[in-house]
């Protein structure tokens, strides 16, 4: 981090978390964000479902919901960005305040509630975006909607021919009974619709699917074994978590999602059981706490074929990305790795 980033990131953090996330989106449309540019190397370069990726470190949905700063994002040092959650109608979102720093914890809780501009206003977002960046979408429902199953088609339906894969979101907790279909029959329904939507887009983009931290060694046998059989392309592990175990900030009984710190090992141990379970067929992608390159390593090493980050952000700036990339390609060099993917899973047994 340099000292104007450095200088910015001290003046947000005396701001009302949501308030400071505007601002940095702004400075990031104003070219005030100083963004790194691409990092690479013949380590880092890898594939994730059939995408060229520059290296492997993602960003994670949540940061820019809205695709608004796409143009920045692909400069700042990421080899992939997810934005969102969408979803088919413009909504306000939980009321305020509800997203909160947990600084003694390096974590933070949000309940935003898929606040977002809607898929009509993002979809005409989407088609101005870079073309030399991989950039996906994260699907949502709407809290009032009669079928929020069909909801995830419809978004994909709206914004696919603008997409490089699309991320099925079932695992928010701020959205009530969102969560409740990850269960093995609601599961695949869902998916059917959504590749049925998939199947008639321009272009045969992979469907990801992000699940929670928060699931039995039983939910997570199921939910492996549905998305391998419908063939999806990739398992997002994990979202954000409901436990609140260890924390010591005065805001850790809000109500919300729990990311950041705190995550980190919950969702490792279900990224390594997925891998287990799966045995290389679907790919994975870590994430969960991240906020180091030796965090990343052992998500690859767990099992993960890319990760991805965003509560980090919050304490360590926009460079992080950029960062944690070079500090990989670093730990691989030093471990004797050719590139990234012979490193994923070599570490699996030590989270099980």
């Amino acid at each position: 981090m340099n000292f104007l980033e450095q200088t910015g990131m001290g003046l947000l953090r005396r701001m009302d978390p949501e308030q400071a996330h505007r601002i940095a989106l702004f400075a990031m449309k104003s070219g005030l964000a100083p963004l790194p540019g691409l990092v690479t190397s013949p380590r880092l370069r890898t594939q994730l479902a059939g995408l060229n990726l520059a290296n492997p470190i993602g960003l994670a949905a949540g940061f820019d919901k809205n695709a608004e700063v796409l143009s920045p994002l692909s400069r700042a040092g990421l080899g992939f960005i997810e934005v969102g959650g969408v979803t088919p109608r413009a909504q306000p979102g939980n009321p305020r305040p509800r997203l909160f720093r947990l600084t003694e914890d390096r974590a933070v809780i949000n309940r935003f509630g898929f606040n977002n501009d809607g898929m009509e206003v993002i979809a005409d977002r989407l088609s101005q975006r870079p073309r030399d960046a991989v950039i996906g979408l994260n699907l949502g429902a709407n809290k009032d909607s009669d079928d929020r199953a069909e909801d995830f088609a419809r978004v994909l339906s709206r914004c696919g021919e603008f997409l490089d894969f699309a991320t099925v979101n079932v695992s928010s907790p701020n959205t009530e009974n969102l969560r409740d279909l990850q269960g093995a029959a609601a599961l695949d329904a869902l998916l059917a619709g959504v590749i049925e939507a998939r199947d008639w887009l321009p272009r045969r983009i992979p469907i990801f699917l992000k699940i929670a931290p928060d699931l039995t060694d039983a939910e997570i046998v199921d939910i492996a074994r549905v998305a391998t059989n419908r063939g999806l392309s990739a398992i997002i592990a994990t979202n954000t978590t409901l436990d609140r175990s260890g924390l010591s900030s005065p805001h850790r009984e809000e109500k919300g999602g729990l990311s950041g710190a705190p995550l980190f090992e919950k969702s490792t141990r279900v990224l390594a059981r997925l891998a287990q379970v799966t045995e290389g067929q679907i790919p994975l992608i870590g994430v969960g706490g991240i906020s180091s390159a030796e965090d990343a390593y052992a998500k690859i090493r767990a099992g993960a074929s890319a990760v991805q980050l965003y509560s980090a952000m919050v304490f360590h700036g926009l460079s992080l990305g950029a960062e944690i990339a070079h500090g990989l390609d670093r730990l691989l060099e030093r471990d004797g790795f050719a590139n990234v993917a012979d490193a994923v899973g070599t570490g699996m047994e030590d989270w099980l």
